[in-house]
């Protein structure tokens, strides 16, 4: 039985897809605690939550996108996969180069959670990059005589 080079780059793109179209709107409209930071943030003005509206949106879009893509039995189509699932992540950590941004409110500093001295949202978006990155070397490195080449 021959098997797929490509299966563990597409398994973690799928993963990488599927927390990218669920994390922010867990994150900022499900759970309850994230949610009262977010959407639901009295302290928030109605042009703030629109814009978290709208990265919402835009991550279940990418997310959706690169899932289908990271599904197609070629190359091309889970490298394309892997740039369009990093753009949240980079846009994440793009933000904080912004004057006046911030991962967190003051009011919610002591409901922030911190892994390795970076805030939680940004050490995920890390892992996430890393991994994307590591599965598109391992694709590019992948001879173009394997099974699913394109």
């Amino acid at each position: 039985m021959k098997v797929d080079p490509m299966s563990l780059p597409r398994i973690v793109i799928i993963v990488v897809a599927a927390i990218t179209t669920a994390g922010a709107v867990l994150a900022d409209l499900v759970i309850p605690d994230l949610a009262a930071q977010h959407a639901f943030n009295p302290a928030w003005p109605p042009h703030a939550k629109f814009h978290d509206a709208q990265y919402m949106v835009m991550t279940v879009l990418l997310g959706l996108t690169g899932l289908v893509l990271a599904t197609r039995p070629s190359r091309t189509a889970l490298l394309h996969a892997a740039a369009i699932l990093a753009t949240p992540w980079l846009g994440m950590i793009g933000a904080l180069l912004f004057p006046g941004t911030a991962t967190y409110d003051p009011e919610f500093a002591d409901r922030t959670v911190f892994v390795l001295g970076l805030h939680g949202q940004v050490f995920m978006a890390i892992v996430l990059l890393l991994a994307l990155l590591v599965v598109t070397v391992a694709t590019v490195r992948i001879p173009v005589d394997s099974p699913t080449r394109s």
